[in-house]
């Protein structure tokens, strides 16, 4: 009689002929959720009555599955298990972290924090004699005296930019005069940054090494202090704080289970 009836639910299952259970027997308090998860109005009666029938029809599938015997129930229900702690997990943080890092909560951040967000940037030019490493002192040597020559001839009057275009190594800058346009401090190397810094508008360097080779600059506009907006940081922000947040919460229900 019982392989009788799990025929019948098997076969309604598949055909989508019949609703396996009456509503009296539904869970209507794990259904309505269910609607909920899925964002599926009550008032939609139509639609709830489809989707009351898919879900009956699914949990009596699922119960004429287990009278099988033909799954192992340890595997399912240890899998169920991690699914449900993920998710348990998941949910809890996403609530908590929605609470904790909050609009007015990144604003005081960014406020309080404001020298973080400054920088420095400088509009340059230079001239580059490009040094590889597989030169020898010789070479090196070479390449730092036609350095010299164009300084040289650079205090003598001559036109930066044209010599930044027939002499530099650096091809993209070098069309353009040397230009290299506004650079912010922290974005090169730390030799180049601490050299053309240190220079006023209209001045140039003697030529000096990097790990790119010997460099002319000439400093078009002095230094400039910029505020990065709050807008263009928020993202970092929130990353930044949810991170936070999210290690001590955890930390602290770690603690209060053990």
């Amino acid at each position: 009689m019982k392989l009788v009836k799990i025929a019948v639910i098997i076969a309604c299952a598949s055909l989508g002929a019949c609703d396996m259970l009456s509503s009296k027997d539904l869970d209507k308090e794990k259904f309505e959720a269910y609607l909920k998860l899925k964002r599926i109005p009550l008032d939609d009666k139509a639609r709830y009555q489809r989707i009351k029938k898919e879900y009956n029809q699914r949990a009596a599938l699922v119960g004429a599955i287990d009278h099988t015997k033909k799954l192992k129930q340890l595997q399912i229900d240890t899998e169920v298990e991690q699914f449900r702690q993920q998710l348990v997990i998941s949910r809890y943080f996403e609530q908590y972290l929605a609470d904790a890092v909050t609009e007015t909560g990144l604003q005081n951040f960014y406020n309080q924090n404001i020298e973080n967000y400054k920088t420095r940037k400088i509009h340059a030019s230079h001239i580059l004699f490009r040094v590889n490493p597989k030169m020898d002192e010789v070479e090196r040597q070479a390449l730092l005296t036609s350095a010299q020559d164009v300084y040289s001839k650079i205090k003598s009057g001559e036109d930066f930019s044209e010599l930044a275009k027939s002499q530099s190594h650096d091809k993209v800058s070098g069309a353009k005069g040397g230009d290299l346009g506004w650079i912010n401090q922290g974005a090169i190397s730390a030799e180049f940054s601490q050299k053309i810094f240190n220079l006023k508008a209209g001045e140039v360097s003697v030529p000096f090494l990097t790990a790119y080779g010997y460099h002319i600059v000439k400093v078009i506009d002095e230094p400039q202090e910029i505020t990065k907006s709050f807008e263009s940081v928020k993202g970092d922000i929130r990353y930044q704080l949810r991170n936070q947040s999210k290690q001590a919460e955890m930390a602290r229900l770690i603690k209060s289970v053990e």
